[in-house]
Parts: structure tokens; sequence; C-alpha cells
């Protein structure tokens, strides 16, 4: 069955980077748009990056310039650099994966806080 596995999360000083990863079973993976999705305590979970099965990458405005997505199909994993973290980027973000808005899967999630 679909599998997806978070990691690379921690806590980081302001300013700092992480990179997270995100490994997939169980699927074509190929065929599936990624994204990555964050939830602070008391929000709702917001898109932060997406990439598409092609390449095509959109993100978020506040995160624009300072996250980069990418992912690489020989090893079915996709990431997300993040540099210039903020106290707000504190979250838990989760993978996720889709096929034309028919089929979602999501990873466990992987807590980054950024605090001093």
């Amino acid at each position: 069955q679909a599998r997806l596995v978070e990691s690379g999360g921690g806590l980081v000083q302001p300013g700092g980077s992480l990179r997270l990863s995100c490994a997939a079973s169980g699927i074509g993976f190929n065929n599936y748009g990624m994204g990555w999705f964050r939830q602070a305590p008391g929000k709702q979970r917001e898109l932060v990056a997406r990439i598409s099965s092609g390449g095509s990458t959109n993100y978020a405005d506040s995160v624009k310039g300072r996250f980069t997505i990418s992912r690489d199909n020989a090893k079915n994993t996709v990431y997300l650099q993040m540099s210039s973290l903020k106290p707000e980027d504190t979250a838990v973000y989760y993978c996720n994966a889709n096929r034309l808005n028919l089929v979602s899967y999501w990873g466990q999630g992987t807590q980054v806080t950024v605090a001093s």
C-alpha cells in the first residue's frame, strides 16, 4: 500500500536551514504531484509548496524565495529545502502525494521548530 515517510525535521534557530525529505513507496511516484503542507497549533493545514509530475513548482507567498521543493524520481523522494527560517515557520510539516485530485496520500508529519 501507499506509504509516505517524512524525515529531517527538528529544532533550528531563526535564520537557519533544514531539509525535509519524504520517501514514497507503493505508488507510481513519477505520476504523482507531490506537495508539502504544514499545520501550526490552532491553525488549519496550509500548502507550503507543490511540484507536479512534470517538475513545475508553486509556493505559498510566505515561503517564496526561502524554500525550494524538488523531487528525485529515481529515489521516489521529494525534498523541501528551507532557508532563512522564521519562528512563524514552526509547524508539523506533512508530505502529500496527489494524482489528478482523485487519489491523495499523506505522511505522518515531521515537527519543525524555529526558536532561539
